[in-house]
């Protein structure tokens, strides 16, 4: 169910019209980043992330949830919008995590996701190097994607009223 919340989140960001890459937590999770122009307060961005996870809720709300806390959850996967806000903090990217195996929060591609080949663990200090001769750094390109959030808000906006 995990996979299916990380690609049901792409794939409403691309119905926003905003592209995505992702990366495991090496921990229980995936990170969805969206770059951006830089032109956005922060609290718009924190505004519209929260807005986005709460259509992505709605969508399923028998599976995800945006209470935080783990008691009012009912085993329902956790929406986490609060990484946007204000001294909010991210394992950045290939981050060693200080767990048993020591996983690394490692970027990853939404193909590897689709085939279920990565999931919040798989990749660890002893094989990143490896994988990064590989594959390289799957993010090289996001820079030169960066979106706007005007023309976003406004298409989610129209998601969640019904507006035409």
């Amino acid at each position: 169910m995990l996979r299916a919340a990380a690609l049901g989140l792409r794939d409403l960001l691309n119905e926003l019209r905003l592209p995505s890459w992702v990366k495991t937590t090496g921990s229980k999770g995936f990170h969805i980043v969206v770059p951006l122009d830089g032109k956005s307060k922060t609290g718009d961005v924190a505004r519209f992330a929260h807005a986005v996870g709460t259509l992505l809720v709605a969508r399923d709300p028998q599976h995800l949830t945006q209470e935080f806390s783990k008691a009012d959850r009912g085993g329902r996967i956790l929406v986490d919008t609060g990484r946007n806000g204000y001294s909010a903090t991210f394992a950045a990217a290939y981050t060693v995590r200080a767990k048993p195996g020591a996983p690394v929060s490692a970027p990853c591609t939404w193909e590897e996701i689709e085939q279920g080949v990565v999931s919040p663990r798989t990749f660890t200090l002893r094989t990143m190097a490896d994988r990064i001769a590989h594959v390289g750094d799957v993010w090289s390109d996001m820079k030169r994607r960066r979106r706007s959030l005007v023309g976003a808000i406004e298409r989610l906006r129209i998601r969640s009223t019904g507006e035409a």
